[in-house]
């Protein structure tokens, strides 16, 4: 592990001081409780993406390390499991080396205010919603920018469900008999918290679509669940891929699930506007593949059939709506910008329409 961080300025990083503020000394007599040196005079810096987990750059035994939490306040059901992606991150790195090593987990939510773990660091370059001008400029690859990674998507996608989970001990992680009918109900479940009671008449159509259309339990592998770009680290001067990160979703599943995860993310240029302002991946121009593109490609590395993808989409894209609620509802009862928690509902309601379009065939 390099002990330069690389790829990293001013802009990825909160100030750890003032945002979510962690109790630093408690957790570094932790530490030193279990053989680890924690280095508290660097101060730890608090990386500035994404809604969910908190994450921290660490000096960690002479080494830059990755402490991993919950974001504060209710955590819904199923999300942010440290104890999982701890788990997964102990064992998965043997067989899929793009997934970081992890270092040391803590079950006693006493000692930072929530269970956490500690992961290796891979510095690498995360490519959310826009393609920085400068990565656009440098590019000088064979393919257009976006080809290149669009296809490495799929194909790393495609690395990771070859994996057999008993060759690396996660043959015992999550149930994937009945694991369609129950990530539905899952995700019907939290609409139902999400929303208060109060679903708009899209989200309904769209579940009474998907419980009369569940398909039977296809075959299992072990799946990301949240695989998209900036999951991804990548070396900024070639784009090759460093890291896969975001584990604590992982268990074994439908593979077509997981490809639907992904293709929810994937925004085409002619589609309506809720799609553009999701901003998860930049796919939508620089060459990148289509949906259907990228589905076939998928189809090809893998052999699996996507008689039953469409279903999978319109699962996924419930997943977003739900979500993106969750968002709204969270900044709504903690009292943050209003706005932005309306935007968030708006966003919502516009990806379950969007759903029910794709379940017509209106979009692959």
């Amino acid at each position: 592990m390099s002990n330069t961080i690389h790829t990293v300025t001013e802009a990825h990083f909160h100030d750890a001081r003032n945002q979510y503020p962690q109790d630093w000394r408690r957790l570094a007599n932790y530490l030193h409780g279990q053989g680890l040196d924690f280095d508290s005079d660097i101060p730890p810096r608090q990386f500035a993406t994404g809604f969910g987990n908190l994450n921290y750059l660490i000096r960690l035994d002479q080494q830059w390390a990755v402490l991993r939490r919950p974001p504060p306040g209710p955590i819904p059901p199923g999300a942010n499991d440290m104890a999982r992606e701890s788990l997964i991150l102990s064992r998965l790195p043997k067989a899929y080396p793009l997934a970081p090593r992890a270092l040391h987990y803590c079950e006693d939510s006493e000692v930072l205010g929530a269970r956490f773990f500690i992961m290796e660091y891979r510095p690498g370059l995360s490519i959310g919603g826009q393609i920085p001008e400068t990565i656009r400029q440098n590019w000088r690859g064979e393919v257009p920018l976006g080809s290149h990674l669009g296809t490495l998507l799929i194909r790393l996608l495609a690395d990771l469900h070859a994996v057999p989970p008993e060759r690396v001990g996660l043959d015992q992680l999550g149930k994937p008999d009945g694991f369609i009918q129950r990530t539905l109900t899952g995700w019907v479940e939290r609409a139902r918290l999400a929303w208060s009671n109060h679903p708009p008449a899209d989200l309904i159509r769209l579940i009474e679509w998907l419980q009369q259309r569940i398909p039977a339990d296809q075959g299992h592998c072990f799946i990301h669940n949240d695989f998209k770009l900036d999951n991804v680290l990548l070396r900024e001067h070639d784009l090759s891929p460093v890291a896969v990160i975001d584990w604590d979703m992982g268990t074994r599943g439908a593979p077509l699930y997981d490809l639907g995860v992904l293709l929810s993310y994937w925004t085409e240029r002619d589609d309506p506007p809720c799609m553009h302002a999701l901003n998860q991946m930049p796919t939508a121009g620089d060459g990148f593949p289509g949906r259907e593109q990228a589905a076939t490609l998928y189809q090809n590395l893998t052999g699996t059939t996507l008689t039953s993808l469409t279903y999978f989409r319109v699962l996924a894209l419930l997943r977003s709506a739900v979500v993106f609620q969750q968002i709204c509802q969270r900044k709504t009862l903690n009292g943050e910008d209003n706005d932005s928690g309306v935007e968030f509902g708006q966003l919502a309601r516009e990806l379950c329409s969007f759903a029910l379009d794709v379940s017509r065939g209106k979009y692959f």
